[in-house]
């Protein structure tokens, strides 16, 4: 049989492409095979001719051939030369016609399941980086990508096999010991690392909590309006959900007297989701005595408090809690980035074992690496001094979207004082948020209607949420001329009056 020549394999390379000569020639040589461009047993140029043919070195043609003999592809016969193998590995796939799938009738989902999946999400994002006002990213092209890298190069070259296997439940010890001197410092609470649960994520915590904590048919007493992620959470414990107003003080905790039977409490009283108040400290004080009454547990939710502009901190609940109810939940999402996927829990020490066990349900815990590189990042000094510098940029962005906004929306778009966080909330007159979001959305705008996130319909307020984070000055003033036009596009589309004005 006389050897092909590597035009009978219809190799064909490109220069532009971004996968190397090697591994085209690869691809190409498979393909061939797969295809029954050459059969079983016909023997192939040799990887000398073959790179003559195609005009590169041999050691890219070599290479290739050795990679096809290792998957079982090509054999060789000494003196004689290679060869397509007889039999090709049976786990590979052969070239066959693949039809669409089939639709199929399947029984519903559980109850638990649709009411999971009717919960709105906490936003909408286009595909893309960040636009103009996008809520619950940070500001990602502040985050030194660079060190970071360098931090996770030096755990990789210092990697043990012990530590490729599993590793303590509750997160790296380094980590937790670094979280619980943050919160120490920064939060006014005492805890000790042992209290500490590293998990994926803040929402995970949550979860977690919840369902450690609930029974199916709990009730539970959730903001209003409120994360959605929370009301989420509940929903998939099986909690039976008590709205409780929120004011320009927080949580109305007077409210909760019509509760009894309550179990926990879900807040966020450093930066009330999605309303940006800030719990009063007597509020506070008044929440964890009815705790302590109704034997009830408490949620508090700290997402975004690293971020405060010309206001003082109020000591967060875990630290003013004498009782032992609260379990805080902590988010590098919006300190760091979200794509990292990581939180904490702080616990009270005997319900610690437990949610431990639990997670063995779900997820066990977070990668070592992120949590080993977190761990280095925050003992290395560079967490506290990154946070500053996202601090002092984003009082800058904040300005931009608060004098774009007074200067193009005046009359109509009317932003709320922000005190702490990463969004502001703006009251809308004139215009239905919904229906801005929508032209918003098609003018390469993201925003939130304010609407979304009430549990009761139909909601009590009209406004948007605007995230003033991800982008820069600039981006955010062109985004406010777009948003300008939406809403005039809005109310002229829809001729809305705003409730309550006369008929």
């Amino acid at each position: 049989m006389t050897s092909p020549r590597a035009a009978s394999l219809c190799l064909r390379l490109d220069g532009r492409s971004r996968a190397g000569l090697q591994t085209q020639i690869y691809a190409g040589v498979r393909r061939a095979i797969l295809d029954g461009v050459v059969g079983p047993g016909t023997r192939l140029s040799s990887s000398r001719a073959l790179a003559l043919d195609l005009e590169v070195s041999r050691a890219t043609t070599l290479l290739a051939y050795e990679q096809l003999l290792a998957e079982g592809y090509l054999t060789t016969r000494p003196g004689s030369g290679t060869f397509v193998a007889h039999e090709l590995p049976d786990d590979l796939p052969r070239a066959r016609r693949v039809s669409a799938p089939r639709l199929q009738r399947h029984p519903p989902i559980s109850r638990r399941g649709a009411a999971m999946a009717a919960v709105p999400l906490t936003a909408v994002r286009g595909a893309g980086p960040p636009l103009a006002f996008r809520i619950g990213s940070p500001g990602l092209d502040l985050f030194p990508v660079r060190l970071w890298t360098q931090l996770v190069n030096r755990r990789l070259r210092r990697v043990t096999r012990g530590q490729l296997d599993y590793c303590n439940l509750a997160g790296l010890p380094a980590l937790r010991e670094a979280i619980a001197d943050r919160v120490r410092t920064a939060r006014g609470t005492e805890c000790v690392a042992d209290q500490v649960i590293v998990v994926a994520g803040a929402q995970r915590g949550i979860e977690l909590a919840c369902q450690v904590l609930l029974d199916p048919g709990d009730e539970v007493c959730l903001e209003e309006p409120g994360y959605p992620g929370a009301r989420s959470a509940l929903v998939a414990a099986g909690a039976t959900i008590r709205p409780v107003r929120v004011d320009d003080h927080g949580l109305v905790v007077d409210q909760l007297a019509r509760h009894k039977a309550a179990r926990l409490v879900y807040v966020t009283p450093s930066h009330q989701f999605p309303l940006g108040a800030q719990m009063s400290l007597p509020r506070r004080l008044a929440l964890l005595q009815w705790a302590a009454r109704a034997r009830a547990w408490v949620i508090e939710d700290d997402y975004d408090s690293e971020f405060r502009y010309g206001t003082r901190p109020i000591p967060c609940l875990h630290g003013l809690d004498t009782d032992n109810r609260v379990i805080y939940v902590g988010s590098f999402s919006k300190s760091l980035f979200p794509a990292l996927r990581m939180g904490f829990l702080v616990v009270p020490l005997d319900l610690r074992d437990s949610l431990v066990a639990a997670r063995l349900a779900a997820d066990v815990h977070p990668p070592w690496l992120d949590q080993a590189v977190l761990a280095d990042f925050m003992e290395g000094g560079h967490f506290d001094r990154h946070v500053r510098r996202m601090l002092a940029a984003y009082r800058e962005r904040l300005e931009a979207v608060t004098e774009s906004a007074d200067r193009l929306c005046g009359g109509v778009l009317r932003l709320r004082q922000v005190r702490t966080g990463l969004h502001a909330i703006a009251d809308l007159e004139g215009a239905d948020d919904e229906r801005v979001f929508h032209e918003a959305t098609a003018r390469g705008v993201e925003v939130m209607p304010l609407s979304w996130y009430f549990n009761r319909k139909p909601a009590r307020a009209n406004g948007l949420v605007l995230g003033f984070a991800p982008v820069r000055p600039d981006a955010l003033r062109t985004g406010m001329e777009q948003l300008a036009v939406a809403i005039e596009a809005a109310r002229r589309a829809t001729g809305y009056r705003f409730p309550g004005s006369a008929g």
